[in-house]
């Protein structure tokens, strides 16, 4: 059912007029991403942030889409700007850091989780994605200690309690 309203946003997206909004812009590429339409999805987050160069979640889901394509560093390019536009935006710290995590910048990538975590101690995701990172520089107590806390927060982090807990 959710993939069939996706994929009638998505269809109902090509007839943007010229008076579009950056939100129906922010609609139609989130229609997109869902629909895995990574491309198309830049495309609409791009007209959003052309229309409001201050639409801080239009900047964070481009950068989502580029992640899913791979290019992290233009992803983390995307972060960067949403962190300008709104520096108390926990997700945008968090995704960035999930982005170094991938081009294997696991400090960077726990310095952007302290930050999320700082503006949301309860960021159970903050603190999952943290354990990781400090599992994969060797921190075997700093990640089990993270993992511990994201699952305390409700976020399944078995598999890492399992591998930096043992």
């Amino acid at each position: 059912m959710k993939k069939i309203l996706y994929l009638f946003l998505a269809l109902a997206s090509y007839g943007i007029s010229a008076q579009t909004t950056a939100e129906e812009y922010l609609n139609s590429a989130v229609s997109k991403f869902y629909l895995d339409e990574m491309k198309g999805a830049i495309i609409d987050y791009t007209k959003a942030i052309i229309i409001d160069p201050s639409y801080v979640e239009a900047y964070r889901k481009r950068g989502l889409a580029k992640e899913a394509l791979k290019d992290f560093s233009g992803a983390i390019v995307d972060y960067t700007k949403a962190i300008e536009i709104d520096p108390n935006y926990a997700p945008a710290y968090r995704d960035r850091g999930f982005a170094k995590d991938k081009l294997k910048d696991f400090s960077g990538a726990i310095a952007d989780y302290i930050i999320a975590i700082e503006i949301d101690p309860n960021y159970a995701t903050a603190y999952f994605n943290r354990g990781v990172s400090k599992f994969y520089l060797g921190d075997m107590i700093g990640a089990c200690k993270d993992a511990r806390k994201a699952q305390e927060l409700g976020d399944d982090a078995s598999i890492l309690i399992k591998k930096a807990c043992n």
